[in-house]
């Protein structure tokens, strides 16, 4: 299951933009208001709950400096990824655009399709908040 963002253009410039979400804590900021639960667990992994939702642990995995940062599930139960997509347009501007991508049996796809969308949408629309 492929999922994308919207692309959003974020008044930062792209090395401030890539070196924010580098940096696990600042995802709270990205947070929609529902969020139950935000825990930094080490340099590069985070724990987070939203409303109704089971907790889920995010891992940094690798970055390509100024235009890419991934994150995995630390968990097998559900493997995904989680890219972020950055573009400069200018020395102080730049497109953010978030790419989710996992392994699900059609039932599971089908229920978490609409949840997943709307949280990175959520997650993108807030990334002037870095």
């Amino acid at each position: 299951m492929n999922i994308e963002s919207p692309k959003v253009i974020v008044e930062k410039s792209s090395e401030y933009l890539f070196n924010a979400l580098s940096e696990v804590k600042n995802y709270e900021k990205l947070m929609p208001d529902n969020i139950a639960k935000f825990e930094v667990l080490g340099e590069d992994i985070f724990n987070f709950g939203l409303a109704g939702m089971p907790e889920i642990k995010l891992k940094l995995k690798e970055g390509t400096p100024n235009s890419k940062v991934v994150l995995v599930a630390a968990s097998d139960k559900l493997p995904f990824s989680l890219t972020a997509s950055i573009k400069e347009i200018t020395s102080s501007s730049c497109e953010a655009q978030l790419h989710f991508e996992g392994e699900f049996n059609p039932m599971m796809a089908m229920m978490i399709k609409g949840p997943i969308t709307k949280f990175i949408e959520t997650l993108v629309s807030n990334m002037h908040k870095l």
